[in-house]
């Protein structure tokens, strides 16, 4: 299996273990790690909707734990039909967190035929103007260490 459809095949697994028959208000998310290890994590839904997290948090801040690199995430929600499942791409604050570990990281997206459709990108390709290439010497993405200090 493509290792990326097994990344958003644990996600979905992930889903379907926490909230059976869910749609679209909750999600799963799944990561790989540099040594091939994928971690999932589920969104944390609080009636006081401050207090929520992102389906990524989860994996991204054990991986982090871990001092693992992260290489490719995947988010997913159920979809309009019972059973159907559809990714989500990564929210400005997830791409925040997975950008710890570069502009190389991947992303699972909405494919552009739309429906069940996904595919993956880049970090650089979600935000071609990353905000903190500002503030590194030629532009470049800061590195894991910068984004540390």
């Amino acid at each position: 299996m493509d290792p990326n459809q097994k990344l958003v095949e644990a996600a979905i697994e992930q889903l379907r273990t926490r909230w059976p028959g869910a749609r679209d208000s909750v999600a799963a998310a799944a990561v790989v790690l540099e040594d091939g290890q994928i971690l999932t994590s589920v969104s944390f839904d609080n009636f006081n909707a401050a207090a929520t997290l992102c389906a990524e948090t989860g994996a991204v801040a054990r991986a982090y734990t871990l001092g693992k690199r992260v290489v490719a995430s995947a988010c997913v929600t159920g979809g309009t039909e019972e059973g159907t499942y559809q990714v989500l791409a990564p929210c400005g604050i997830c791409q925040e967190r997975l950008a710890v570990w570069g502009p190389g990281v991947l992303a699972a997206v909405p494919g552009s035929a739309g429906g069940a459709e996904w595919e993956m990108r880049t970090l650089s390709e979600l935000n071609p103007f990353y905000w903190a290439t500002s503030f590194t010497a030629q532009g470049q993405w800061p590195s894991t260490a910068e984004h540390g200090e």
